[in-house]
Parts: structure tokens; sequence; C-alpha cells
């Protein structure tokens, strides 16, 4: 598993897509997953420190996780089938770790609230990870 950092999370200029930019913690490659538009928006509210009026519903399952007595453990992405990534959360209970499968994008969003680390498998990253750097002058 390979720890990543948030970097940003925003709209594809002349073009209705909106992307989630992951970059490896330690290295230099880049994880570029397209992303909705309502889930754009939920991870741009949290980087952002804004409080909506009322929960929303990333903010509501946060509360739900912290009311059961759980915590974010950590949010990986495992998979990518179809074009499609796969992910999950994982929760540290008083019994152990539960592993409930997601979209990255809301288990991104649920990481933009609560500070869990984002880790993604080395499968993944060979399959879809661009290298920052690759083809400028200069690059190694």
């Amino acid at each position: 598993m390979v720890q990543m950092e948030l970097v940003s999370v925003g709209m594809v200029g002349g073009t209705e897509d909106h992307l989630m930019v992951l970059r490896e913690a330690n290295g230099n490659r880049i994880l570029v997953i397209s992303i909705g538009l309502m889930e754009a928006t939920a991870i741009a509210v949290a980087l952002e420190g804004v409080a909506a009026p009322r929960p929303m519903t990333h903010d509501l399952l946060v509360h739900v996780i912290q009311r059961l007595q759980a915590e974010m453990a950590r949010v990986v992405i495992h998979d990518l089938r179809n074009e499609t990534f796969i992910g999950q959360i994982e929760l540290k209970t008083e019994k152990g770790v539960l592993e409930i499968d997601c979209r990255p994008s809301d288990a991104v969003a649920l990481a933009a609230r609560t500070g869990a680390p984002i880790f993604v498998t080395e499968g993944v990253l060979e399959a879809a990870a661009i290298v920052a750097g690759e083809g400028e002058e200069g690059s190694a």
C-alpha cells in the first residue's frame, strides 16, 4: 500500500468533468480520478473548511461513525475494474476493523473531514498512475 495525499479537486476547464488528484506521499506518482459534481463539491467543501447550516451527507456519516464509537482508520483504493476505481473505508471499532466498500470519492470526502490517511495499492498505481515530471526537460 502506498500512502497518498489529496492534492486537488475541481472541474476540467471547458468540460463538465470533475477530477480528484492524489499524489504519492513519498514519491512522484499522481493518480487522477474522474468523479461526479456532488462528490467534487463534498470534497471541496471539506478542504475549504466550509460549514453547512445543516449536516451534508458526508458530515452526517462522520457523526454516525463517531456516535457508534468507531474511528476512520484509513481509506483504501484497492482495485480498478473496467476503468472504475474501487475503494473502501476502514473503521476501527472495539470489535476490530470493519472494511466497507464505497466509491473512492466518497471515501476521500470522509478522509478530508476526519484526517484519515488515504492509501492506494501498488497494482492500482501501476495500472493508472502517471509520474510527475515525465516528459519535462531535465526530469529523471
